[in-house]
């Protein structure tokens, strides 16, 4: 079980927890997952994610207790309340979290992302966003003769600094005159331990053993030289990693060209939101698309990237498959291979054989019916 050494309440509740699990002769790991529907579809998705973890932790040495905290959009409409400091505490003694989406059409844009998942990734410093791009078999790509064995990287994403922890402002507003100012904060700390994560995480993964730093040193010259200096005495350390370096728009035109040369990609905040959803499309779309949002030494979250979707919450219609994909992540993170290998597998089966399209309305199933599926498949 992981501990976080800085926060000794936590070691003591995870101890505890430990005990009684000695006392009964339990020897299941337990694990406290908090659970934040959240808006829209979110319930509807997080409910299926849920139904698959307590089915592979059936049948294995891992035990899942929930707890559910009612954050979202709803709560804000009906009570005015965003997140309370006393939930930040409560969450990051939990082992991790599975959040189903943030999103309200009655609240202004900003708000919820701003306050509420900022806030989260900020608090809980989840300093690396962590997404897969893997295409299934069976799953349709837009990329012309490209198949599974073309489309399997990994972008590690600088989650808690650069243009979305900078400041900025206006000057005359409204007038021909107006100015906007956009900061982009860099510090070496928050750059170096992104980049050692993506070392450690090529030299972990099953893949090429390559890592490739994504910027834009002609440009943005203070920012990308920062990544390309720390990113260039880190790879001293890691003699067994290939490393390659390519700007921004380049990249993005070789990962619809060429997929197939990147194992790990890793870049900072606001280039890695844009090439995650290049990433998200040629894997097959939002439906299949999941990210963690890591504090290696603390607390996790795990989500389907693809919003509430609110036009399609109560319809059971919506793709549960993506929040099923976040729930076998969280396994993996937490060091439950065996069980997340087997939840992985269960989700290919179900895309390979049983399912129609990953899109909304047309999966040939509802939403519950899928989650049955990959249960079928655990058994």
């Amino acid at each position: 079980m992981r501990i976080r050494r800085s926060d000794e309440r936590l070691v003591s509740i995870r101890m505890a927890r430990c005990q009684t699990n000695w006392e009964r002769g339990v020897m299941k790991k337990t694990y406290q997952i908090a659970v934040i529907p959240g808006d829209g579809t979110g319930p509807e998705v997080v409910a299926e994610g849920i139904k698959a973890l307590t089915a592979v932790c059936r049948t294995s040495d891992v035990d899942v207790q929930f707890k559910t905290f009612d954050i979202g959009g709803d709560r804000y409409l009906r009570e005015g309340v965003l997140v309370a400091d006393d939930e930040i505490r409560q969450l990051k003694a939990m082992d991790a979290i599975f959040l189903g989406a943030i999103g309200h059409p009655e609240v202004r844009p900003g708000i919820l992302e701003r306050e509420i998942l900022l806030r989260l990734r900020f608090d809980l410093d989840l300093y690396i966003n962590l997404r897969p791009v893997a295409l299934f078999e069976g799953v349709d790509t837009p990329l012309k003769g490209k198949g599974p064995g073309d489309i399997d990287f990994v972008v590690i994403r600088e989650n808690s600094e650069g243009m979305y922890a900078g400041g900025g402002g206006f000057f005359k507003k409204g007038t021909p005159d107006e100015i906007a100012i956009q900061e982009s904060v860099n510090t070496r700390k928050g750059v170096e331990r992104c980049i050692r994560y993506a070392f450690d995480h090529c030299r972990k993964r099953d893949g090429k053993k390559r890592l490739t730093l994504c910027a834009k040193t002609n440009v943005l010259i203070y920012e990308s030289d920062l990544w390309r200096r720390v990113f260039d005495e880190v790879a001293k350390g890691y003699p067994d990693i290939s490393v390659n370096y390519q700007h921004v728009d380049a990249l993005c035109m070789w990962m619809i060209k060429n997929p197939e040369q990147f194992d790990v990609i890793v870049t900072g905040n606001l280039f890695g939101d844009i090439i995650t959803d290049i990433g998200a499309i040629i894997q097959g779309g939002l439906g299949i698309a999941a990210g963690g949002n890591i504090n290696p030494e603390g607390t996790a979250m795990f989500e389907p990237i693809g919003g509430s979707a609110p036009k399609y919450a109560g319809l059971g219609q919506i793709n549960p498959l993506v929040a099923i994909c976040a729930a076998q992540m969280m396994l993996a993170h937490l060091g439950e291979k065996e069980a997340a290998k087997r939840l992985l597998a269960a989700i290919k089966q179900v895309v390979k054989e049983k399912i129609a399209s990953l899109d909304a309305g047309k999966m040939g199933y509802s939403t519950s019916e899928v989650g049955d599926l990959v249960v079928g498949c655990l058994s």
